[in-house]
């Protein structure tokens, strides 16, 4: 899958699977939030003006706890594509 494929190019040689694992999470999170900015003109549109802030998150089924991961790291990038 690209998802795993690009979450593990971005971590040192060696990672673990674990830790792989956690990691194809949040690029998963972040290529959601890629795909609803590049196919929804209303939300697209509604960030891009400052109206709406797009966050991704992680929720942790065991703990009960989530993880706050912020805007895109490339939001800019993603908006100047349309």
């Amino acid at each position: 899958a690209p998802v795993a494929q690009q979450a593990q190019a971005e971590l040192a040689p060696g990672a673990s699977a674990e830790e792989i694992a956690a990691h194809v999470v949040k690029v998963n999170v972040f290529a959601g939030m890629e795909r609803l900015l590049v196919y929804s003109e209303p939300i697209r549109e509604k960030v891009k003006n400052g109206e709406v802030q797009l966050h991704g998150a992680v929720y942790d089924i065991t703990t009960g706890k989530v993880e706050f991961l912020g805007q895109h790291p490339r939001l800019p990038l993603i908006l100047g594509m349309q």
